[in-house]
Parts: structure tokens; C-alpha cells; sequence
């Protein structure tokens, strides 16, 4: 459903409307060349984006892509405007997840329209703060989609502090002496991040183009405020690289961890079963019921035996002990 849609001159509100069969009047409003119209919608049905896109001529593949959502990050130029793909992300610190929303974006010489599906970030708030800069919005359509892009993109700068904590999390757990199941954790983290990556990297180069004028749809007068986006695209960029980087050596240290937890624990299995070899070599000797052996009817045989016994245990467990082994 449309839940907002206003025009704009001069970078100041000037008119609203809310169905979409008067959305064509809203863009007969527009009489004057800054005018520009915003459009916001959630999970809009099939009617209501088809009104949309007969009032604002988009392109029905892109209206498709639209409604259907599920689209992979990207910039596709159509004729007469451009759609762009956005993925929302917020971070679920309790199961330790990225979870994932969309938003799909029409950018025309005098429209924007946005299109959100999933729980993911509101743009409500995004289109009030906005309305509070008129230099900005005066700057046409494209600034609009700016202060979406950038406020998706500082919401990827939160999730990416919050894994950056987590991680310090996994390298305190990996070398303290506590035993965690720090391996699950740190491929559960290693998966968020992928997911993290793919929502990411795909947008980096088109917003580039963005501060090189590549796209007509962007005044040359709005191109400077993607370089800032775009910058803090490329800084969380390069703190996911970092944030995997640490997982890798985190989970090497954890498996190198747990081979020398491994092979102490032979060892002192090892040092166990040789304490245990001297008496039963001893038990075994004398139980062999043979007639004639030493010692057989000695009156102190068996105390003799037992002493024996204990002094070879006790023997080992001394060496052992000053080899490390126990």
C-alpha cells in the first residue's frame, strides 16, 4: 500500500496524496521544473503499482522485479529511469544474525519512488529528517534517494560495530580456559557475514557512477553527496573483509587450541595406562599358576607383591609428573 506521497518545489512539500489513482494528479501538479514527486510504498499489490506506473511511464520489468522482491543489490537503467535494488539490514545480537529486508527504488528526471518489503528499516523517519533539509531536497529526486541510501548504509555501519563486538566476544571465549562451543558460534558469525557481503559489495561500484555522472537521472548539483555514501560504503566494505579476516584466525587458533587439548590429553591417558602396565605385569606374573616359581610359598609373597606394585605406580606418577605429561 502507498504509505506516503508527496510533491515537492524548492525542496518544500507542497502537496500529498495517498491512493494511487491520485498519484497521475499529483504529477499533473507539477508545474514547475524543479518539481519533483516521492512515492513510498510497502508490499504494494499488483493494482496499486500498476496506477503508479502508467502515471509515472516505468518499465513493467522493473515493476515486476518491484513487486516480487527477493532481488539481488543492484543499479539497472531503464528508459527514462533508473531501478535500484537495496537490501536493509539489521542485527540480531541474542541469535547472533543479520537479518535482511529490501528496498527497491524509481529514480526519474522528476520522481522517486521507494518500495520497501520485509521488516527492515522504515523510511518514514528517513523522508521527515529529509524534509527538515529544503537546501538538500532542492537538489531534486536524486537527493531524495540519497538520504534513503544513506540512511540504509548507516544502518550497515551499526551492524557491522555490532559483529565487530561479537568477534572480540569470540577471541576472549577462544583463548580463555573455559571450554565453548566457540566453533559453532564463529561459523554461525562467518555465515551472517556473507550474507552481510552480498548485501554490500554489489553496490559499491554503481555508487560510484553515482559521483561520476554516468547517470542522467542525477543532477551534477546532487552528485557530491554520494561521494560521502560512497565512502562509508567502502569503509564497511573494508570492515567485513576485516571482520572475516578475524574469524579465520579465531576459528585457526580455536582448532589449534583444541589438537593441543587433544594431545595433552593422550598424553596423560598414555601416562595412565603405563602406571596401570607395572602392576598388572606384576599380577600377570605371579598368576600364572605354575609350581615352581620364586618366592611362590614365601610367607611375605604377596605383601611383597602388593608393596611392589605401589612403588611402580608411584615411580611413574613421579616421572610423569616432571615430564608435563600429568
Amino acid at each position: 500500500m502507498i504509505i506516503d506521497c508527496a510533491v515537492y518545489r524548492h525542496g518544500r512539500r507542497v502537496r500529498e496524496d495517498s491512493s494511487p489513482d491520485r498519484v497521475k494528479d499529483a504529477v499533473a501538479s507539477m508545474t514547475e521544473h524543479d518539481d519533483f514527486i516521492w512515492v513510498g510504498l510497502h508490499e504494494p499489490s499488483q493494482d496499486e503499482f500498476d496506477e503508479i506506473g502508467k502515471a509515472l511511464d516505468l518499465h513493467p520489468l522493473a515493476i515486476e522485479d518491484a513487486i516480487r522482491a527477493h532481488q539481488r543489490p543492484k543499479i539497472e537503467p531503464y528508459s527514462g529511469h533508473l531501478f535500484i535494488v537495496l537490501k536493509t539490514l539489521w542485527y540480531t545480537e541474542a541469535s547472533d544474525d543479520v537479518d535482511t529486508g529490501e528496498i527497491n527504488a524509481f529514480l526519474g528526471p522528476n520522481y522517486l519512488v521507494t518500495v520497501r518489503h520485509g521488516e527492515g528499516q522504515a523510511l518514514a523517519a528517513v523522508r521527515h529528517q529529509a524534509e527538515l533539509q529544503h537546501e538538500l531536497l532542492g537538489h531534486g529526486p536524486a537527493a531524495a534517494f540519497y538520504a534513503v541510501v544513506d540512511a540504509v548504509v548507516d544502518q550497515y555501519e551499526q551492524v557491522a560495530a555490532d559483529l565487530e563486538i561479537d568477534v572480540d566476544e569470540v577471541e576472549t571465549a577462544v583463548f580463555s580456559t573455559t571450554q565453548a562451543a566457540n566453533s559453532e558460534r564463529i561459523y554461525r558469525l562467518k555465515r551472517e557475514v556473507l550474507e552481510f557481503r552480498r548485501a554490500v559489495q554489489p553496490m559499491r561500484d554503481p555508487l560510484v557512477k553515482f559521483t561520476q555522472g554516468r547517470f542522467r537521472e542525477v543532477r551534477p548539483d546532487a552528485m557530491p553527496f554520494f561521494r560521502d555514501v560512497a565512502d562509508h560504503l567502502a569503509r564497511v566494505s573494508e570492515t567485513i573483509d576485516s571482520i572475516d579476516n578475524l574469524l579465520d584466525n579465531a576459528l585457526d587458533a580455536h582448532m589449534a587450541r583444541l589438537s593441543v587439548q587433544q594431545n595433552d590429553d593422550m598424553r596423560k591417558l598414555a601416562a595412565y595406562a603405563a602406571m596401570f602396565a607395572g602392576p598388572t605385569l606384576i599380577a600377570g606374573v605371579y598368576g600364572m599358576n605354575f609350581t615352581h616359581m620364586p618366592e611362590l610359598d614365601w610367607r611375605y609373597g604377596y605383601g611383597l607383591c602388593l608393596l611392589l606394585m605401589v612403588i611402580v605406580v608411584l615411580v611413574l606418577w613421579r616421572a610423569f609428573k616432571r615430564s608435563g605429561w600429568l
